[in-house]
């Protein structure tokens, strides 16, 4: 590799990098929202607060860095829509959904069924370009969804933005999901990352029949490691069918279904995130 390629291969990672805290100067409130492990419903949750923060008012975006298992485009209805209008400045101009800007890895494949196989150095240039060439304009939050674990894109994320608000760990009550949880606030900590609170998912579920609740993963788990971990616990939402139903239609649970107990424990999760944020 010659010179010349060497000095603009930097000059553009500086433009970047710049365009990176330009960007990100705008959004006053980040959040990213991790799992130790798959299946607990972070994503679920991820889009829900979103949806949460934006029907009070605000101005949201939500970012999927899930690059091999990117769901939010299923999740916010817009499979099959793409990101590839360019603002003035250059800038590629994020979907919209009820007022959301939501981007997401499924927005710029060719279908669903395409995999992403790439290492860590293209992973985390996809993650500063989702950061600095979106337009993401002025907003008063900036929900992260990041893939379960910690490998490459929570650690990518928490080192581009660390004046991030918080993370958000989801679990559910489970032994198995709470010591994965146990470690990512570890890992927030490790990075400097306040650990704004955990969520504990799929707590209970209520019998259509009696009204029995009916704990298929037990209960109170992640409340005991908040308190073990020494972090605030947000709440627990139970399990519903009609999240299911809203997740895989593209509809915002937390609006459509208000009224039903998980509806309003997240309606509560988010209440507490604006206090704290505010």
């Amino acid at each position: 590799m010659n010179n010349s390629t060497t000095d603009e291969r930097q000059q553009q990672q500086l433009l970047l990098d710049m365009a990176i805290r330009e960007n990100m100067s705008l959004i006053k409130h980040k959040l990213i929202v991790m799992s130790g492990k798959g299946g607990v419903g972070k994503s679920t949750v991820s889009t829900n607060l979103a949806y949460g923060l934006s029907f009070t008012g605000m101005d949201v975006g939500i970012l999927d860095i899930d690059i091999h298992g990117p769901s939010l485009g299923k999740m916010m209805g817009i499979e099959g829509q793409f990101i590839q209008n360019k603002s003035e400045g250059g800038k590629l101009i994020p979907i919209e959904v009820n007022g959301l800007k939501v981007v997401t890895m499924a927005s710029l494949l060719k279908d669903s069924d395409t995999p992403v196989i790439w290492r860590g150095p293209l992973k985390m240039s996809a993650i500063k370009q989702f950061l600095g060439e979106i337009e993401w304009g002025a907003l008063d939050y900036l929900v992260i969804d990041s893939p379960p674990g910690t490998g490459d894109e929570p650690l990518s994320i928490c080192q581009l933005i660390p004046e991030t608000d918080g993370s958000i760990i989801v679990t559910t009550p489970q032994d198995v999901a709470l010591i994965d949880s146990r470690k990512t606030v570890k890992f927030s900590e490790a990075l400097n990352i306040p650990v704004m609170g955990i969520i504990e998912n799929m707590s209970g579920l209520k019998c259509p029949h009696c009204g029995e609740i009916i704990n298929l993963f037990k209960t109170g788990g992640g409340e005991q490691a908040a308190g073990a971990m020494n972090v605030p616990f947000l709440g627990r939402i139970p399990i519903d069918p009609n999240i299911v139903e809203a997740s895989d239609s593209g509809k915002a649970f937390i609006y459509d279904f208000s009224n039903s107990d998980a509806g309003k424990a997240m309606q509560e999760i988010v209440n507490k995130i604006i206090e704290k944020t505010s």
